[in-house]
């Protein structure tokens, strides 16, 4: 793992929490986009050492909103920035690590992501993030 490269927020509606994180706390946003593959809405908050993501549903199948479902708003994941995400994926297997999926996915930024599976990481969502 190079860093923690973001933590992820579930949020009900951007444009109603952006101008807490902008307006109140002083963080820049900025960008906002789309990404298809994780059916979200996805804006990023520079916090000084880290990004914040916040993460909004674009529909009731979004794995957002069935997060949301159970646990309402807040934090969803933490990021960490890897190299290889394809050879730290494999050996996350070989430790026994159960992963969300078999292969890294399209994410945010123009990111590959992959989750690690809360049941192997002690009830947090990890993500592995490689920025290309």
């Amino acid at each position: 793992m190079k860093k923690v490269d973001h933590i992820g927020i579930a949020v009900r509606n951007l444009e109603e929490v952006i101008p807490y994180y902008t307006e109140t706390l002083g963080c820049p946003l900025l960008k906002i986009e789309e990404v298809a593959s994780q059916k979200v809405r996805v804006a990023f908050i520079d916090a000084g050492n880290i990004k914040l993501e916040l993460l909004e549903p674009m529909d009731e199948s979004s794995p957002i909103a069935k997060f949301m479902e159970k646990r309402g708003e807040g934090i969803h994941h933490i990021a960490f920035g890897v190299e290889d995400i394809d050879t730290r994926m494999a050996d996350l297997r070989e430790k026994g690590v159960q992963l969300l999926s078999e292969e890294a996915k399209p994410g945010a930024g123009g990111a590959m992501v992959a989750f690690l599976h809360p049941k192997s990481s002690n009830g947090v969502l990890y993500e592995l993030c490689e920025k290309q």
